[in-house]
């Protein structure tokens, strides 16, 4: 939770949003530098992460990490291609719909599993790779989050994403 007081002017518009998530796409990274696996549905365990992705049992503030949607087609422009597919950036969640910035140092859900964003999900230097010169630039800003996971649950391309405090 952030520390701004819930009675503050801006502590309630960020309290605010527009309307839910949705979850878009899911994938797992089974190993290091293995490519990504698309699931349509995966188990969140509490204080760990999702079954089969290699960070599971690593960091529990790095057991689900979630991009926007939105900013695909941005980080796509800025390293000039067509298209990026969301394999390619190493996040587990796509979300679309809800800004996933306002989600950091808050609790939220995802379909039946309860989440907490812990920072910032900044690129690595693979980005260079996987977008060419520039990639990691590129992504600078819109990496999406981090979170951990306080309750587990399944989650299901397609859940809701709602923030929770």
């Amino acid at each position: 939770m952030t520390s701004l007081s819930a009675n503050s002017e801006l502590g309630r518009l960020m309290a605010r949003f527009p309307r839910t998530g949705a979850v878009r796409w899911i994938g797992l990274r089974p190993a290091r530098q293995a490519v990504m696996c698309a699931v349509d549905v995966v188990e969140a365990i509490a204080g760990g992460g999702l079954a089969g992705d290699r960070y599971t049992g690593v960091s529990g503030k790095r057991g689900v990490t979630l991009i926007q949607a939105e900013h695909l087609a941005v980080i796509a422009a800025l390293s000039g291609h067509a298209a990026v597919l969301p394999e390619v950036l190493r996040r587990n969640l796509l979300v679309e719909g809800i800004p996933l910035i306002a989600l950091k140092d808050r609790v939220f859900r995802v379909g039946d599993t309860l989440l907490q964003g812990t920072g910032p999900c900044d690129p690595c230097s693979r980005m260079e790779a996987a977008l060419g010169e520039g990639g990691y630039n590129a992504m600078r800003g819109m990496g999406g989050i981090c979170a951990r996971v306080l309750q587990g649950g399944v989650i299901r391309q397609g859940d809701r994403v709602v923030a929770e405090s």
